[in-house]
């Protein structure tokens, strides 16, 4: 992974004071699927020979928030939680009891954006290490993104070929995002073929992907679609910004000589806050079919990895307050760093939209603080180094993307904690949340 690293900085020297309880390479929170689209993980890989057992803490993360409880599962279900007095006693060794004491026992993150790139890309990383990766970093559930694999996912049948490269590779429940492009937005039936297959929803991009199999779409195809996406009650998610080269320098336009290409500030000066304001404000326009009686009653947008707490987020609020269906995450990078501290040449810290300065980075975490921010997500993107550049340390050229699906609860934890930040608010930023909008009800406590 490219850019892993990054967050085994984050780690270094900090007494990280959380515990996640693995069961079967996921935390005690997975539940079974009603919904038959998600691929469950390989079977054989538990870390508990036991089928029936008992989970005993002082601290479990619930619905009514941390306590002393008893969590009983049985055949990879949480069966029941009681109080750890009316817990079940084990007779003859049955079922088994592990008691761990004070340690946090909580759901499992669900990451509702991560790129595995199979097939097609597997020297990027595929299922098995990036499911493995998710797994030793307490997280349960993938939704994969549809365009750094190839053929990109765009197609039921191009779907139909990523579940098949999956199956006997995954270490945690996986479930797939279908891809919304110009050439399927005006297509229902290519989209209605997505969403029979598994697809759980829709990513499209407002600007260049940096793939060019999967090319941006505007607002109105995205509006387009909503229709569809409102049949089967599914989302739409959008990378946010809109390409408008006059707010970029003209020395960094395409074609144009470059200076001093590993100053990562010439990178943030070309990609401005301009693009993603604009593009929020598009999305929030589409968003208005979303309401309570709209002809797209049913859909839903969300915003991924939002930079900009500020007129950006201002647009989702007016949007929820109006009662549009909408959700807006940010990611643990734009989290953890910030653009001033980025060393010369380091282009494993390149990723779109950019890092922005301590300044942004602060107003987000109290946008996630007070819930104006909804979730969280990794944006999970590696890539092989040689794409990275470190060498020549070309943020210009170098391929963008942050791999931290690992790292990213500690990271946040830490961060958050030192921010104020409770386990019950980490959970259902991480967990609750993710599980309702990529509408998975039985990953829902």
């Amino acid at each position: 992974m490219a850019s892993g690293n990054l967050f085994r900085l984050l780690l270094r020297g900090w007494n990280i004071p959380l515990f996640v309880f693995t069961v079967g390479c996921t935390l005690v929170y997975l539940l079974n699927f009603e919904n038959a689209h998600v691929l469950q993980r390989n079977e054989g890989c538990s870390l508990l020979s036991e089928t029936h057992f008992v989970l005993y803490s002082k601290r479990v993360v619930t619905p009514a928030g941390i306590g002393p409880y008893a969590v009983e599962v049985e055949g990879e279900r949480i069966i029941s939680m009681t109080k750890r007095s009316e817990a079940p006693k084990s007779a003859g060794g049955k079922p088994r009891v592990l008691d761990y004491g004070n340690a946090v026992i909580m759901p499992g993150l669900i990451d509702a954006h991560v790129h595995i790139n199979e097939p097609g890309r597997t020297e990027w990383e595929g299922f098995l290490t990036g499911t493995m990766a998710a797994a030793a970093g307490g997280t349960t559930t993938i939704v994969d993104m549809p365009l750094n694999n190839h053929p990109t996912t765009t197609t039921k049948e191009h779907l139909e070929e990523k579940k098949e490269a999956a199956k006997g590779k995954l270490y945690v429940d996986t479930g797939f995002w279908g891809g919304l492009v110009p050439e399927n937005a005006h297509n229902a039936s290519v989209l209605e073929d997505l969403f029979e297959a598994g697809a759980l929803g829709l990513k499209a991009f407002l600007c260049p992907s940096g793939i060019d199999d999967f090319p941006a779409v505007t607002a109105k195809q995205i509006k387009a679609s909503l229709p569809v996406l409102a049949k089967y009650r599914r989302p739409v998610l959008v990378h946010q910004e809109v390409t408008d080269p006059s707010a970029v320098p003209s020395d960094l336009m395409p074609g144009e000589p470059q200076s001093n290409a590993r100053d990562y500030m010439r990178y943030l000066s070309s990609r401005p806050l301009s693009w993603e304001r604009e593009g929020v404000r598009q999305l929030m326009e589409v968003a208005k079919d979303t309401k309570p009686g709209g002809v797209a009653e049913g859909a839903h947008v969300h915003v991924v990895h939002l930079t900009d707490a500020e007129d950006s987020l201002d647009h989702v609020k007016a949007a929820k307050a109006e009662g549009s269906s909408v959700t807006v995450e940010t990611c643990p990078h734009y989290l953890s760093f910030a653009a001033e501290d980025v060393p010369e040449g380091a282009t494993q810290y390149k990723c779109a939209p950019p890092l922005r300065d301590a300044r942004h980075r602060e107003l987000l975490w109290k946008a996630l603080l007070n819930g104006d921010i909804d979730m969280i997500t990794t944006d999970h993107s590696p890539s092989t180094l040689a794409l990275k550049l470190l060498e020549e340390g070309d943020f210009l050229k170098a391929w963008g993307g942050i791999s931290g699906i690992q790292f990213s609860l500690p990271a946040t934890w830490s961060h958050g904690h030192a921010r104020g930040m409770t386990i019950e608010q980490l959970s259902k930023r991480w967990s609750t949340v993710p599980a309702k909008m990529v509408n998975l009800p039985r990953k829902v406590l």
